[in-house]
């Protein structure tokens, strides 16, 4: 397909293989450290995959903040992340990772229904101001959270940031690709779930991230997201696909400095 190798990472990552198997042990870790502040697997819908870890403070939170993963919609599931959980937690906020079910099981606008409902549920537990940060496939996923048809007025009053990090925002050039036959994407489903097509948000303070290490066609997203919602993208260098969500860990990052900020 002609947008195959527009759409590779990996391939364009020296050792990309040693970074899922790098992921799994971080995270492990990581849960492991946390111990009865970690709460793994908490229901939020009717499948096994619609479940949600929550990383507890040692103190009453600051917020919580929300973390979705990546994968083109079709690979990964929240374990393989708790470890970005570690700069929000110092920072005095909860963390929230869930997983969803996964195309070609689902459809990606069921996917979004999914997250909508895992934010609705994570709301219902806390107090207090809601982040949300997603990668890749997560960045388009914390975007459309931003749809006032999406969440409940309440919920979506309580985001006060968002950080879409190297997203996929405009769907319809994903027709073009291999994958498609996974995603099953058709152009009414491109349009209804592409951000750049959707109203600027009103109220959250969004900022787009993304690698200058990264294919070109993810810093033409994340730009196409920044010019259709007026709002900022933060480039970083020396990033590339990825590795520009390891600024997670880091509690004085600009990253979780945004999306922490009081």
């Amino acid at each position: 397909m002609p947008l195959d190798d527009a759409y590779a990472n990996a391939a364009y990552i020296a050792g990309a293989e040693t970074y899922p198997p790098k992921w799994d042990a971080a995270a492990a870790a990581f849960r492991e450290r946390l111990g009865t502040h970690a709460e793994v697997g908490v229901s939020y819908g009717g499948s096994d995959r619609q479940v949600f870890d929550f990383f507890n403070t040692s103190e009453a939170p600051k917020g919580t903040m929300i973390f979705v993963h990546g994968g083109y919609w079709k690979a990964f599931d929240r374990s393989s992340w708790s470890h970005l959980a570690a700069g929000p937690l110092a920072a005095g906020w909860s963390v929230a990772m869930p997983s969803y079910d996964l195309c070609p099981d689902v459809r990606i606008s069921e996917i979004t229904q999914q997250i909508a409902q895992a934010v609705q549920v994570i709301a219902a537990r806390t107090e207090g101001p809601l982040a949300l940060a997603g990668h890749s496939a997560g960045g388009h996923l914390v975007a459309r959270m931003l749809d006032p048809a999406v969440l409940s007025e309440a919920v979506r009053d309580r985001i006060v940031r968002v950080a879409p990090i190297s997203p996929v925002a405009d769907l319809m050039p994903l027709l073009e690709t291999s994958m498609n036959e996974i995603l099953r994407l058709d152009e009414a489903e491109a349009t209804a779930e592409s951000p750049t097509r959707m109203a600027p948000p009103a109220a959250a303070d969004v900022r787009i991230w993304v690698g200058a290490e990264e294919r070109p066609v993810f810093i033409e997203q994340a730009e196409a997201l920044a010019r259709a919602w007026g709002i900022d993208t933060a480039i970083v260098p020396g990033k590339h696909h990825f590795d520009v969500i390891d600024a997670l860990e880091d509690a004085q990052s600009d990253l979780v400095r945004f999306l922490t900020a009081t």
